[in-house]
């Protein structure tokens, strides 16, 4: 039996690059070194290149290198048309970029506008203008409830924990929906507006191909900030309309950007990190004349079952069908727990984490790998309180983001693997001493590694005419496994059991996560394991 899963994708919509790339988020602090600091910057992305075209990617995504204060780790900017001296200069931004291209890669970066940091021009001219000013017209200042104003303007909260309002020296109180240093941009302000379109042809100017928008739901409030009358507001995000989120109002703003993007040459596109209750109001972030694509959440938070994976699957594709958007898929980013850790930890983790790559990479649509994912790395659980200074952890210490954010492991040598030019030993957080065998050096010359394992898979499916964009097909498999088809010609199966299960030979093994045994017509697949095929006769 086969149930036929997406519609044909049109010849002409084959062309374009995002709906079917690959694209590998740059965590910037975290991933190389080139100035000998201890954090990661854009001289060191631009001395790996050579590794991430190796690898096989599309593009990069690179987390904010903006000026900042850092109390978000550059998600609070305090200039958006400049670098920060922790990162480099402008004109290291320029050459990353051109250097990419010339690698055949594409660049998008971030843009963060449902808040600045609490140190912007804007910012600070509001504070010192006083209530009723223009300059505070563009952020949500508000007098607060009480008798004299003590009270915050009403129940929201903030998503790092604690009332979403700060109250300043003057009596009035102003909205930040994450950390306090970070305070929410007024978009009923023509002003906002038009100064977020020229920070953006600032940057397509400079040659970016995309923007990943932070807090894409964000942006716009309901008239009259009413209140929620509940506390634990941020367990609702993404399953229920918030007063402050997903409010119909942001999708004139992506409508508007979609504009600035489509006047420039060569297919810029737009990324939404954006929550909803639902895979029907998330799509309408990727409608034709809005966003290219959302990040795939509901995907990245499914328990490792095939079941539940499967219908996830259904759902995500059938969603981005229903308005002609590609679906995309991702298993980490910078702020949860590395899908190692998540799907069991230590061998076990490792094991489903490489099948679950083998069946993200055969699905249609596109796929966002995490830095570091590519080397099988663990969150790391056990850092020493004094290096955490996650704003998130606020809320809740288990919460923290510092375990997913340590520097990669490049060579198999002794902390921080070469992450630092030699002679630095102090890294930003520290990296595991037991990390040596994970690193880069260690795992190109294993074919048996994660690494050469993703490589592969990247090859096998830039070549390979049934994967990328399109439909897939399920066929029937035991219980616990899944099988689909892409095409004519390519199947992936999954074993999600922890026993090894046995079906019917699809065709020649192309890859696979873990041992396979061939038996006549027969093929054996290890425990939480994934296999690519090439459908018909061996």
């Amino acid at each position: 039996m086969t149930d036929v899963v997406g519609e044909a994708v049109p010849v002409q919509a084959l062309t374009r690059w995002w709906r079917d790339a690959v694209i590998y988020q740059v965590y910037v602090r975290s991933f190389a070194d080139g100035d000998g600091d201890g954090v990661g910057d854009l001289l060191g992305v631009r001395s790996r290149l050579d590794y991430l075209a190796e690898l096989g990617v599309d593009a990069l995504w690179l987390t904010p290198f903006y000026t900042s204060p850092m109390a978000d780790f550059g998600y609070d900017v305090a200039d958006y048309r400049d670098v920060d001296p922790i990162f480099g200069t402008l004109a290291d931004a320029r050459a990353l970029i051109e250097d990419a291209h010339r690698h055949g890669m594409r660049v998008i970066i971030d843009v963060v506008p449902n808040h600045s940091s609490d140190r912007h021009a804007w910012f600070l001219s509001a504070v010192q203008a006083g209530p009723g000013s223009p300059e505070r017209d563009r952020y949500i200042f508000r007098p607060g409830k009480g008798e004299a104003g003590e009270l915050p303007p009403n129940d929201w909260e903030s998503v790092f924990g604690g009332p979403a309002w700060t109250r300043l020296p003057d009596g009035e109180w102003y909205l930040h929906l994450f950390a306090a240093e970070q305070p929410d941009l007024n978009w009923d302000n023509p002003e906002v507006h038009a100064e977020f379109e020229a920070i953006l042809r600032f940057w397509l100017d400079l040659g970016v191909d995309g923007f990943r928008v932070d807090v894409a739901h964000g942006m716009v409030k309901a008239p009259g900030l009413p209140d929620i009358g509940s506390a634990g507001q941020i367990e609702l995000l993404g399953t229920a309309v918030l007063p402050y989120f997903d409010q119909d109002g942001v999708h004139e703003i992506h409508r508007a950007w979609r504009r600035v993007l489509d006047s420039y040459d060569g297919e810029r596109i737009g990324v939404a990190e954006a929550w909803a209750p639902s895979q029907e109001r998330l799509a309408r972030y990727i409608r034709p004349d809005e966003l290219h694509q959302a990040f795939n959440f509901h995907f990245l938070k499914t328990p490792w079952d095939a079941g539940m994976l499967r219908a996830v699957i259904d759902e995500s594709v059938a969603t981005a069908a229903l308005v002609g958007a590609p679906p995309t898929w991702v298993l980490s980013n910078h702020d949860v727990k590395r899908h190692v850790t998540r799907y069991g930890d230590g061998d076990l983790g490792l094991r489903r984490a490489r099948a679950a790559a083998l069946m993200m990479f055969a699905l249609p649509g596109s796929a966002y790998v995490y830095q570091g994912e590519e080397l099988g790395l663990p969150e790391v659980l056990d850092l020493p309180e004094e290096v955490c200074q996650d704003p998130q952890r606020l809320r809740h210490p288990d919460d923290g983001r510092d375990g997913c954010r340590v520097p990669i492991p490049w060579a198999h040598s002794e902390p921080p693997f070469g992450f630092s030019p030699p002679g630095i030993e102090d890294t930003w957080l520290p990296v595991p001493a037991s990390w040596g065998p994970l690193s880069v050096e260690a795992q190109l010359g294993d074919p048996a590694s994660t690494l050469s394992l993703y490589r592969e898979a990247l090859r096998l499916r830039r070549e390979h005419p049934a994967l990328g964009d399109g439909g897939l097909a399920w066929r029937e498999s035991p219980a616990g496994t899944l099988m689909f088809t892409r095409g004519d010609g390519f199947a992936c199966t999954l074993n999600a059991t922890d026993e090894i299960v046995e079906l019917p030979r699809p065709g020649a093994l192309l890859l696979s996560s873990g041992p396979v045994t061939v038996e006549g017509d027969m093929v054996r697949l290890a425990p939480d394991s994934a296999a690519w095929w090439t459908l018909g006769d061996a």
